[in-house]
């Protein structure tokens, strides 16, 4: 069977070029679980130009580990003449809440100059979409012609449908659910048990160059397993061994799935803080979507057969929320090999759906 090389090649095909990013004070928020933060800075990047009726301009909402930058990590689906066409629409990546690619989290200073780490509040993923609300204010763009995310970013996308339901018009939800199932949680929680079990979390006050970076490896590792596939895990690497013939019997590496999957976690510590994995995974987690009611918006709704981490089941929710709303909603699910990770590199299909949503009226 034939395996997207970019599945294995994540953090290589997602980092960009250069620091294209661009800051915004969106003021204060009152977070929904009840902690304030005096101001709150946006990092986020734009391509193509919004037109003089301000009616193209389309917000990208990233997943777990993604960042504004989405021309790297959306490379198949965002670009010129690509389903997200950066010559005819106006495109928003931001870096969200809680986060630490450059927008306020708990790794960022607060007033009195010192890193939050766990006095950061607890965030939710509409204190996300409020955020994001406030960077299009700052923006000058009341109303956005799309909003679209995978996984997290899904969950981003459908909350600003019924948060803000008069400034979408089109939504596109890949991946995604309306809430976690108890799996998803149980794969969450056991990423934050291996980084807080970490000696060096210290209970999340950890000093910036000594973090939790084996608890933080151990997290990625499990969360990597569960975005992709079986089919591609044994295409790649099968039960092949790693620098031996013969199996040396130990407990170090035997096996290209260690070596691949030690690689990966450790690479991710270099680009990603440990307190940010907490908070971001408790707020998915927390998430629940049970009514679409007042919503105006459009959706376009995508799963992929191999994905059982988000499978297709969530997305007929989405579904049935949308329809039970009134809404207009049209769902798609796509057979690929590559498991959650599909939404990331299939553009034929996917991105065949997305290009005739965006251009259709609504």
């Amino acid at each position: 069977m034939s395996i997207d090389p970019g599945l294995f090649e994540e953090n290589e095909r997602t980092a960009p070029s250069g620091d294209e990013r661009q800051y915004a004070s969106v003021g204060a928020l009152a977070c929904e679980a009840g902690g304030h933060l005096d101001e709150v800075i946006v990092a986020y990047e734009t391509w193509g130009t919004l037109s003089p009726a301000r009616d193209n301009a389309i917000l990208i909402c990233h997943a777990l580990s993604g960042d504004s930058h989405a021309v790297g990590w959306w490379d198949r689906l965002v670009g010129p003449g690509m389903a997200f066409d950066t010559d005819r629409y106006f495109v928003i990546g931001t870096n969200s809440l809680g986060g630490c690619q450059g927008t306020t989290g708990p790794s960022s200073l607060d007033a009195e100059g010192n890193p939050y780490r766990t006095r950061f509040p607890q965030v939710t993923v509409r204190d996300m979409v409020d955020v994001q609300a406030g960077l299009m204010d700052h923006l000058g763009i009341a109303g956005l012609l799309a909003v679209a995310g995978g996984s997290m970013g899904g969950m981003q996308a459908l909350e600003w449908t019924v948060r803000y339901p008069g400034r979408v018009r089109k939504a596109f939800l890949t991946a995604t659910a309306a809430a976690h199932s108890a799996m998803q949680i149980g794969f969450n929680e056991a990423g934050r048990q291996a980084v807080m079990r970490d000696p060096r979390w210290r209970g999340g006050e950890y000093p910036a160059d000594a973090p939790p970076r084996d608890g933080l490896s151990v997290a990625r590792m499990i969360g990597h397993l569960s975005f992709l596939s079986d089919a591609a895990f044994t295409a790649k690497f099968g039960r092949r061994l790693q620098g031996h013939e013969l199996l040396p019997f130990t407990f170090g590496t035997e096996f290209q799935i260690e070596s691949y999957l030690s690689y990966q976690g450790d690479k991710f510590t270099k680009r990603f803080d440990a307190n940010s994995l907490l908070y971001l995974t408790k707020a998915i987690d927390r998430y629940e979507c049970t009514s679409l009611a007042g919503s105006t918006t459009e959706y376009l709704i995508v799963s992929f057969t191999s994905d059982w981490i988000y499978p297709t089941h969530q997305s007929v929710e989405i579904e049935r929320l949308a329809l039970e709303a009134g809404c207009r909603a049209a769902r798609f699910e796509i057979d690929v090999p590559y498991g959650h990770d599909a939404f990331l590199l299939e553009e034929t299909q996917q991105g065949a759906l997305v290009r005739e949503f965006l251009a259709s009226p609504s």
